[in-house]
């Protein structure tokens, strides 16, 4: 059913399900549909590319200790087996998942993150630029909400899901080099939660720190945030890109 899903709501759904932030639901529908569904299926496998990178910018961490000893307690007991059955060779073919019914009900909650991660795939020039560093902005609660990518001396910034913002306030870029004691400012982020910083602006690299905060109209009046920060992460090379 890849063609009742408009061609960049199928990126965007894709890219949901590689964040894995669909709904457990959504997600097994989108599961079943990938075998059938070549569009659908090659959507995942660019967002698996594209995002793959970003599994390299968190650190490794031990799993606590008497984890799996916990796990294996609150297992139910396990049980015989039931006698295999026979079937015969010949099977009928799969039903082919329907997603419209999904498409449907998932873009009327989720037409924010569908642009979010649309405009962050236009955004992303040609593979060929030189080596990439990414990052993923978190908020206070270490959720993903924006894409991070600099590459060619310049950096784009693309919302997952744009979240509305008072009136009398504005969201600010900034980037924080290693061993700097003050952030340059990057330009306040349009409403439509995107934007692209020109090579000179700055001088991407590993470690440089990303923040947003939140200022008043026309942004912050110092050379140096004044509101509270809202997002943030740090620069890493983009392995494997």
């Amino acid at each position: 059913m890849s063609g009742a899903i408009p061609e960049a709501e199928r990126e965007a759904l894709a890219g949901e399900y590689v964040l894995g932030t669909l709904e457990a639901g959504a997600a097994r529908a989108v599961e079943a549909a990938l075998p059938q569904d070549a569009a659908l299926r090659a959507a995942v496998e660019r967002w698996e590319a594209r995002l793959a990178p970003l599994a390299a910018l968190a650190p490794p961490e031990a799993p606590p200790e008497g984890l799996w000893s916990r796990i294996e307690a609150a297992l139910p007991p396990a049980v015989a087996a039931p006698a295999a059955t026979i079937v015969p060779l010949r099977q009928p073919a799969p039903a082919r998942p329907d997603l419209s019914g999904l498409w449907r009900g998932w873009a009327m909650g989720s037409t924010a993150l569908a642009a979010g991660l649309a405009a962050f795939l236009l955004l992303r020039p040609a593979p060929e630029a030189p080596a990439r560093l990414m990052t993923v902005l978190l908020t206070q609660q270490d959720q993903p909400a924006w894409l991070v990518e600099a590459e060619g001396g310049g950096l784009r910034l693309a919302a997952l899901n744009p979240r509305p913002v008072a009136s009398d306030r504005v969201l600010q870029l900034w980037a924080l080099p290693p061993g700097a004691t003050a952030p340059t400012s990057l330009g306040l982020i349009p409403p439509e939660g995107r934007i692209s910083v020109s090579p000179g602006a700055i001088t991407p690299q590993p470690g440089m720190l990303i923040e947003i905060t939140l200022e008043p109209p026309g942004g912050s009046p110092y050379a140096r945030p004044s509101g509270p920060i809202q997002f943030i992460g740090r620069l890493a090379p983009a392995t494997g890109s």
